[in-house]
Order: structure tokens, then sequence, then C-alpha cells
């Protein structure tokens, strides 16, 4: 099974995130995500054996209480690229209020699951919403020129629960199915 953990965004926001996908539409190179599964991973497992799902959801269960975070209200805005401007893999839409508990999930997330072998992140943590990946730098002038020139606002979502998830990729892209939910705050 391929797992990651993450928060999803509401199916309002999925509107407003394609949005702004639109505004890059023209860019070559870009393969754009799902707005219907848009979400902040805070975790990517990877290839995990499907034995090991009680003591993942026991690991989470513990890392969301660790975090000592209640529910809360996240805003969508803003977009940025990963690792830089000048060298694009990732075209992201921001996290505004609510980047702090997200984080502080993170943090207890990828401490508990180090714990159990899983390899910790190679990159500071930055929570975001994935728009699209770059494949090749053809789009790459169109890209930059929307990272200057656009700060879109998305939206806000109340943040409640962390879900375990599995990702199945085919032609399609990937699909996504909630294996476990955790709620924030119990």
């Amino acid at each position: 099974m391929r797992l990651f953990v993450g928060v999803d965004l509401p199916d309002d926001l999925a509107p407003a995130v394609e949005t702004v996908q639109d505004e890059l539409r023209e860019a070559s190179g870009l393969d754009f995500t799902n707005p219907g599964q848009a979400h902040v991973t805070l975790k990517f497992l990877g290839e995990t054996d499907a034995d090991r799902i009680p003591e993942i959801e026991d690991a989470l269960q513990a890392a969301v209480a660790d975090a000592g975070v209640s529910p809360f209200e996240a805003t969508v805005g803003g977009i940025g690229a990963f690792p830089s401007t000048e060298y694009i893999r990732v075209v992201w839409l921001g996290i505004g209020r609510g980047s702090e508990e997200l984080t502080r999930l993170h943090e207890a997330i990828e401490a508990r699951t180090v714990d159990l072998g899983f390899d910790p992140e190679a990159h500071d943590f930055t929570p975001h919403v994935t728009l699209a990946r770059m494949n090749h730098a053809g789009g790459k002038e169109l890209v930059q020129r929307v990272l200057r020139e656009r700060d879109p606002e998305v939206g806000s979502m109340r943040v409640g629960e962390v879900r375990l998830t599995e990702s199945v990729l085919g032609p399609e892209g990937p699909a996504y199915s909630t294996v476990a939910r955790f709620p924030i705050g119990e």
C-alpha cells in the first residue's frame, strides 16, 4: 500500500483550487493534481505492508494527541514553488492561518513514524497544497510570471481531523481512499 498522512481540503474549495490551476494551464511541462483531492500532506509514508496498519494507526492516534492541537481554522492562499522559482519541481498553494498547528501535527507525526522505522523527512516542512508537478521546464516562464504577479486567495477551512490515506497510482493519476481518521483534540 502506498500511504500518506494528511489533511483534506473540503470539497467547496475545489473550484477555487481549479481556478488557480487554470491560470497555469498554458504552461507546458505541468502535471496538475485533481482539485477534488486537494490536501496538505503531513507525512508521506510510501509503500507500506498492510500488516503494519494497526501499529501505524496507534502511532498516528498518539501523535495527534502529542501535538496538543484543538480543531482550528486554516486559510489557503498564496502561490509558490519548490525547491525554488529558478528550478521548479512543484507549484503549490500556501497555508496562512493554521500553519503553526499543521506544523505541530507534522512534527508529532514525524517523531512517531520515524520511531516506527519510516525515513525522516529530508527537508523542512512547509504546509502547502500541491497544484502541479513540473516534468520539464518548457512552461517555466509562464509559471514564474504567475508566481510573481498573483497572490490567490482560495478560502478557509476548519481542520478537525487527520487522515491516513492510500494512494493508488493509475493512468488518470492517483486515486485516494481513506484508511483511517484521527480526530483532533479528542
